[in-house]
């Protein structure tokens, strides 16, 4: 029996900073609840994360006006400081996270497997957004 292959997407920010200060902000809960949105009418209002191979994460993704909210959920498989994040999300689906040095500036390069609710473009344009909030959130902290 042939399994379908996923479609991948992948998203990616230059971030005007060192690459340990990148990972940092990416991987410590208290600057995750300060980036991790798509729009400004949702927030993150508490993270969890064990980051090691086998680890578990949690963030609680809510709309501000309390309409709708998730826990986006998973678990570490592979974690490389300061170079390589792989995780599988809750639902099964696959993420790479690869962070490239470049003097003083840092490229963080996103690639997830695509789940089959909503259009690409807007899954693509829902992980880019929060990618550049994150750009924000560092460059501006």
């Amino acid at each position: 029996m042939a399994t379908k292959e996923k479609t991948t997407i992948t998203v990616a920010a230059t971030v005007n900073a060192p690459i340990q200060k990148v990972w940092e902000f990416w991987t410590s809960p208290e600057h995750i609840t300060q980036w991790n949105n798509a729009s400004n009418d949702w927030h993150t209002p508490w993270a969890t994360n064990e980051l090691k191979t086998g680890g578990k994460f949690s963030y609680r993704m809510e709309a501000k006006d309390g309409s709708f909210g998730f826990d986006f959920n998973g678990e570490y498989t592979e974690v490389k400081t300061n170079e390589f994040i792989e995780y599988i999300i809750a639902d099964g689906r696959k993420v790479q996270i690869v962070f490239e040095t470049n003097n003083l500036q840092t490229i963080v390069t996103e690639t997830f497997e695509a789940e089959e609710v909503h259009p690409l473009e807007m899954q693509q344009d829902g992980w880019q957004a929060i990618i550049n909030n994150f750009k924000r959130h560092v460059e501006t902290n």
